[in-house]
């Protein structure tokens, strides 16, 4: 881990929150790296996926990701990302201990806008130290999105999940996809079961969601989004959808629009 900790970012003596802005070309890529604070990544345009070990996050605008201190991860960008990074001091935060996609609404946007603005947020300035509290108030606060995808660590079941992250709705028959992996459908539910903690039916489902979720966000009609996902009916999607959100597609996007 030592050589993979960055602390050019952490916030310095004095300083409770740090901030970094950067504008991320497409195809950009960050090693994998860790810091000696908290992080929350954000892009106010574009997209990002970022992978910690078998896990892996897409956020689309409107999301960020809570990632805590000494977490290995890398960020891949595949379109242009306007990217906000806010950096906290460990200590007395009480957020998450494992990494969490965060709903980013209105006040809470312009509350990282306006701390990047500032540039840091020192622990002596009694208006700084206002907005670290209201910051981690309205982290607390936000809505986590199930968005994670965990991958098997087994070279035959991950090409068989590569397959299906690069075309979640792909059409091609879990049969199939284990010829061309060379492991038989039995061997790859199992390592599923052990290596991800759900089978492989379950995974994809998820997949599906995070594609879906992305497809939402960008203006796509449910429609569209539930072919693109695999779907034939979108009924059979906004069940889904309901099943894992506990409300439908269209009334999920309405709230996220006033919710900012």
């Amino acid at each position: 881990m030592r050589q993979l900790l960055i602390r050019e970012n952490d916030p310095t003596p004095g300083v409770s929150v740090a901030t970094h802005a950067r504008e991320y070309p497409r195809g950009s890529r960050i090693p994998v790296h860790a810091h000696g604070s908290h992080q929350l990544v954000y892009a106010s345009r574009g997209v990002m996926e970022v992978s910690s070990g078998q896990s892996l996050w897409k956020i689309p605008p409107h999301f960020g990701l809570w990632i805590p201190a000494r977490t290995p991860h890398r960020i891949r960008m595949p379109e242009a990302v306007s990217m906000r990074t806010l950096y906290l001091r460990p200590a007395g935060t009480r957020l998450p201990l494992a990494c969490t996609v965060l709903h980013i609404g209105t006040f809470l946007r312009e509350l990282i806008v306006e701390i990047v603005r500032v540039g840091r947020l020192r622990m002596r300035n009694r208006i700084e130290c206002a907005l670290r509290d209201l910051l981690i108030a309205e982290l607390r606060c936000a809505s986590p999105v199930p968005t994670g995808i965990n991958f098997p660590a087994d070279s035959r079941a991950y090409r068989v999940a590569q397959i299906v992250m690069e075309d979640p709705g792909c059409p091609i028959s879990l049969k199939s996809m284990c010829v061309s992996a060379g492991v038989s459908v039995r061997t790859l539910e199992r390592t599923f079961r052990r290596e991800v903690g759900t089978d492989f039916e379950c995974w994809r489902r998820q997949v599906r969601l995070m594609k879906a979720i992305e497809m939402l966000v960008a203006g796509c009609r449910v429609k569209e989004v539930a072919f693109a996902v695999g779907y034939r009916h979108p009924g059979a999607f906004v069940a889904l959808f309901r099943e894992t959100f506990g409300t439908t597609p269209k009334a999920w996007i309405s709230a996220l629009e006033q919710l900012g």
